[in-house]
């Protein structure tokens, strides 16, 4: 089975990155892709070439935001959630209440902590900046060391010691 649109791995300093994108956009960057994913499909892609260039500049701390349309699909609630965490500024975070009373629902905690899980496109819609109420981090699809690393890289967290 392959996946509609071009593949491309990506090397990053905390692992393999997998894209996809169609000819809308980039509709999905994650850590780790699975095999059938691995194929490199370059032609025509060159919102695959500008993403790539600009997650090298990105990891090496020349970039603060991404200039590469996104195609993501989801539900209307994921999509409004993925859209608020494309406010939340290079080095800052927001707790999920946070982003569910700027969604008008309250309530809503748990439910945008479970759009933010099922977010196809990581660091560019960035996920990895919504923490717990009390400041900790939790839950991130690429593995809180990696949600750690991604906040350090933007200085929203001090740099570990080990």
């Amino acid at each position: 089975m392959s996946l509609p649109g071009w593949n491309l791995c990506i090397d990053s300093p905390l692992g393999l990155l997998g894209a996809t994108a169609s000819a809308e956009g980039v509709t999905r960057l994650c850590f780790d892709p699975a095999p059938r994913e691995r194929a490199v499909h370059r032609d025509g892609a060159a919102h695959l070439a500008r993403l790539e260039r600009q997650l090298g500049e990105y990891f090496a701390g020349r970039r603060r935001q991404f200039e590469v349309p996104l195609a993501a699909s989801g539900n209307p609630f994921q999509t409004r959630v993925w859209a608020l965490l494309q406010t939340i500024g290079y080095g800052q975070t927001r707790a999920y209440g946070a982003l569910a009373r700027a969604l008008d629902r309250p309530g809503a905690a748990r439910a945008v902590g479970l759009a933010n899980g099922q977010n196809p496109i990581a660091i560019l819609v960035p996920c990895h900046r919504v923490i717990g109420a009390s400041g900790a981090l939790t839950g991130y699809a690429g593995g809180l060391p990696r949600k750690r690393a991604l906040l350090e890289l933007e200085g929203a967290l001090p740099a570990s010691l080990f």
